[in-house]
């Protein structure tokens, strides 16, 4: 077969190119490192590093929900370390309030500084994270989630939690609404609050007791029993003397809401007072101190949601009223006796929801852990699947250098060649 001169130069052409198509290749597999350049180099390999790198970015993401979630839920411990605090100094004020050598002067000192807490806690409540979001909104976080009002503290966030995916299969709230810090909290012991039901002598009627009795607030002894509406009310009565020389005798009944007397069992008797001991009656244990007065009511009542706000007014309200006769002192005794009732009822509302947060940054550390090492492994097999082996590339760069250049030489060789040269 005749070949061309020009067929034998674009030989030479194409082996050339051919040769730093290679090279070029191999370059730049050493430039990045990587074996894997385009998806026609291994498919098969191609399909498996899409894979892996969608996990790998997966995971990442995971991670970064975990950060965030995580400093969330350090600054709402934070915030809440400081209502614990506000709380307990709210606790030692009214303790001091209840001392006989406080005047009503100095109970409105301590009152005003009950007030400077209240403003303390609003502004707690309507704390921000890191980005600007307020903490106990709920999923509403761009909105301020309680402001004070002429109705009382009203609460303009949502009964929700924002979930953070931290792993394939695991989420986790980011924080707690107000709801749930603030306003669910039972009043008096959880199950029932005792209070002061008034006495109809009194001026104006049934807006105190005239006597000094100051009532606990109780335990539970069994399952308590609610009376629904108003639940049970203690009269104390005046039973006249047995004989008519000795002193009538204080004597007390309770009745449920539809005014059946539920203590004594029998109807229309008494039970004679002792001042301190346990009254029992439907799964409650109450006692009264002091001595009350004949018509004196104490109310027991089912436990409601009170929030912290309104337990603070509460105490603010008691510490201005005047408390120097012995019945106001011991309607004071009795406000107070509620008040810390109500402030440990918070306390352990807000230690609940610390804990929470505890146990939730427990699980996303733990959670956290597992995801770098699932990390680690995908990182791994995908450098087992792209990474270059160097050795072997530098070895095939050499070859390849040596074989581009020998096929120049060729070129140049056979390029300055002709038929002429031969003619004389």
């Amino acid at each position: 077969m005749r070949i061309s001169t020009r067929q034998i130069q674009q030989f030479g052409v194409d082996s050339m190119l051919s040769q730093q198509t290679k090279l070029s290749k191999t370059q730049m597999q050493v430039a990045t490192g990587r074996r894997v350049l385009l998806p026609s180099d291994d498919p098969v390999a191609t399909t498996q590093l899409l894979r892996l790198r969608q996990t790998v970015d997966t995971t990442g993401q995971y991670q970064a929900n975990a950060d965030a979630a995580t400093n969330r839920l350090v600054t709402e411990e934070g915030v809440l370390d400081g209502i614990t605090t506000l709380l307990q100094r709210v606790r030692e004020l009214a303790v001091q309030a209840n001392n006989a050598v406080q005047t009503d002067e100095s109970r409105r000192y301590l009152g005003a500084e009950v007030e400077q807490r209240l403003g303390e806690l609003l502004g707690l409540a309507n704390a921000k994270d890191g980005a600007g979001d307020y903490l106990f909104s709920g999923t509403k976080g761009a909105t301020q989630p309680f402001a004070k009002t002429s109705a009382g503290y009203v609460y303009d966030g949502d009964q929700s939690q924002r979930f953070l995916q931290i792993g394939a299969g695991r989420q986790v709230p980011d924080g707690n609404d107000g709801a749930e810090v603030f306003q669910m909290i039972r009043n008096g012991n959880g199950i029932f609050v005792t209070s002061v039901g008034g006495n109809p002598a009194a001026v104006p009627p049934n807006s105190a007791n005239l006597g000094t009795g100051i009532i606990s607030p109780g335990s539970v002894t069994g399952t308590f029993q609610e009376s629904l509406p108003d639940g049970y009310t203690i009269t104390f009565v005046d039973v006249p003397p047995i004989p008519p020389a000795i002193e009538p005798e204080l004597h007390y009944t309770v009745t449920d809401s539809l005014g059946v007397q539920v203590l004594p069992l029998l109807p229309a008797t008494t039970t004679k007072y002792v001042e301190g001991e346990p009254i029992n009656f439907g799964g409650a244990s109450v006692a009264v101190g002091g001595m009350p007065k004949d018509g004196d009511t104490f109310k027991v009542q089912s436990s409601q949601n009170q929030d912290i706000f309104q337990t603070l007014e509460n105490l603010i309200d008691a510490l201005n009223q005047p408390a120097t006769t012995p019945e106001q002192r011991a309607r004071l005794g009795n406000d107070i006796n509620r008040t810390l009732t109500d402030i440990d009822q918070a306390l352990g509302n807000v230690l609940m929801v610390r804990s929470s947060i505890g146990a939730r940054l427990n699980a996303i550390e733990s959670q956290k852990h597992v995801n770098d090492e699932y990390l680690l492994q995908s990182e791994q097999i995908l450098s087992s699947i792209q990474d270059l082996d160097y050795a072997e590339a530098i070895s095939r760069l050499s070859l390849q250098l040596a074989g581009l250049e020998a096929s120049q030489a060729a070129y140049m060789k056979v390029n300055g060649l002709s038929m002429f040269n031969y003619l004389n």
